[in-house]
């Protein structure tokens, strides 16, 4: 059995204003390395060998520090990369709410049927995670592996690991720090849905 953690990077200024992150490059806040060491300390039993990360600057800082504890090297995948947000990079969540409350409400209810103006569909992001999980599957058979991605693509492939709801993807889209652990047989992990 291949157990994956799946660890959110800790908190941006963005995260903490409520901004849309999406691919933007932002750097960890001082409250964000605080909870990259909480979830360092609290991983410290677990046997991790691989890490891979996502390329956000926020990502690579949580998984060098891990990577660090551990005595491993992270592996950035350029199919960790969050969501393409387009024109919705950099905007207040509530800006999006105030200024396209269709759209907002849409994208909380059913995700699937909004792209983001310029941005990606949710359907590619689901394409990509399931793609990155089958090829890791492949790779790691058994043991546990870490995984370093932001919101919401953290929610998306936590969707794929457990078969579960994608959640409302706006409050997803500030939280960090964190993690969870998904018992995977590899097996049974798809590239197609």
């Amino acid at each position: 059995m291949l157990k994956i953690i799946l660890i959110r990077p800790g908190s941006t200024n963005f995260d903490d204003e409520g901004r849309i992150t999406g691919r933007l490059d932002v750097p960890l806040n001082a409250c964000g390395a605080d909870q990259v060491a909480r979830t360092i300390d609290e991983l410290a039993d677990q046997r991790i060998k691989a890490i891979y990360t996502s390329p956000c600057q926020a990502c690579q800082q949580t998984s060098t520090a891990l990577a660090a504890e551990l005595d491993l090297k992270a592996k950035e995948l350029s199919g960790l990369k969050n969501l393409d947000h387009g024109l919705w990079h950099g905007k207040m969540i509530d800006e999006v709410k105030r200024k396209q409350p269709k759209v907002y409400r849409q994208w909380q209810e059913h995700p699937e049927t909004v792209c983001p103006p310029e941005g990606e569909s949710l359907k590619s992001a689901q394409e990509r995670g399931r793609t990155v999980l089958a090829k890791l599957a492949k790779k790691h058979k058994d043991g546990v592996i870490a995984l370093v991605v932001p919101e919401p693509l953290a929610s998306v492939l936590r969707s794929q690991l457990d078969e579960g709801e994608l959640g409302d993807l706006w409050e997803a889209e500030n939280q960090s720090g964190g993690w969870q652990q998904f018992d995977v047989n590899p097996s049974t992990v798809r590239l197609k849905a």
